[in-house]
């Protein structure tokens, strides 16, 4: 008896954790059955380069919805680009974070003439371009960033945001960032990132919190509308939180995997490297 009480009290504990929100099915209709481009419309090539004005232009032009990701620099300007590092797409070295806005304005993206650009900026191009695409906008997030920080961060992606003439939603990776837009803007379509256990672990990830995130146990901070999920077969957890209501939502698709399939089972897909259809639902 006291072991079934136990295993009870457990599976409450669960559900708790990895539940959604509630349906809210007039906020998710113009994100509904449409391919996002991942970073904006650019090539393995790079030219454009990934999140730069020209990349987004063109998404918007070919009627993609746009999936990109922001954070801040060591000033509070807030600028469009992905990686934690400007390694990888910049001559420059270390964390996007740490580089003041005029030195990072002035690196060349994969040695192209184009350069990071504001969001404020990023906006206003796509806006002109088609001022009816949706964005999913992701919030970039990191451990040691505090409660504070993460704030102002969501709160200055709001701000910028209001401006924008077509609908947008956040997502991010960590439950703690969900949670504040929950609690800044109830009324903003939200979304929870997650990867597989194995991409947590292989990332550093130590074993608790890998299961942990992989299975969406952050949920009840900020309780989202859909769960964007990795090409990897969808976890216990990540199947619970879609079968309660939660939209699914694909990142990233790729040519090589089966496009179709993932478009019947997903609300959403965020694409990359080809040129899929502008809407499939």
């Amino acid at each position: 008896m006291i072991l079934l009480v136990i295993l009870l009290i457990l599976a409450a504990l669960v559900l708790f954790a990895v539940w959604p929100g509630v349906k809210r099915e007039e906020l998710r209709a113009p994100f509904y059955g449409r391919n996002y481009a991942h970073r904006g419309y650019f090539g393995k090539d790079q030219r454009p380069p990934e999140n730069s004005l020209p990349a987004f232009a063109a998404a918007a032009r070919h009627g993609y919805g746009i999936e990109l990701d922001v954070q801040f620099t060591s000033d509070r300007r807030l600028v469009v680009f992905h990686d934690d590092t400007l390694d990888r797409m910049t001559p420059g070295k270390g964390f996007v974070h740490d580089a003041a806005w005029a030195d990072l304005s002035a690196m060349p993206l994969a040695g192209s003439e184009e350069h990071p650009p504001l969001f404020a900026d990023m906006l206003r191009t796509v806006a002109e371009a088609n001022p009816a695409t949706p964005l999913i906008v992701e919030i970039k997030s990191r451990n040691e960033y505090s409660k504070t920080y993460l704030e102002e961060l969501c709160r200055a992606t709001l701000a910028e945001l209001k401006v924008f003439p077509g609908p947008y939603c956040i997502e991010s990776f960590d439950p703690r960032v969900v949670g504040i837009i929950r609690r800044q803007a109830p009324g903003v379509l939200r979304g929870q990132l997650s990867d597989s256990y194995r991409s947590y672990r292989h990332d550093g990830t130590k074993i608790i919190p890998a299961y942990a995130l992989s299975h969406c146990f952050g949920n009840f901070l900020g309780r989202p509308d859909f769960i964007a999920w990795c090409p990897d077969k969808r976890n216990w957890a990540v199947r619970l939180a879609i079968a309660a209501g939660a939209m699914p939502v694909m990142w990233t698709a790729l040519p090589e995997h089966d496009t179709q399939k993932l478009e019947t089972d997903n609300d959403a897909v965020i694409f990359q490297w080809y040129e899929p259809k502008e809407q499939y639902k």
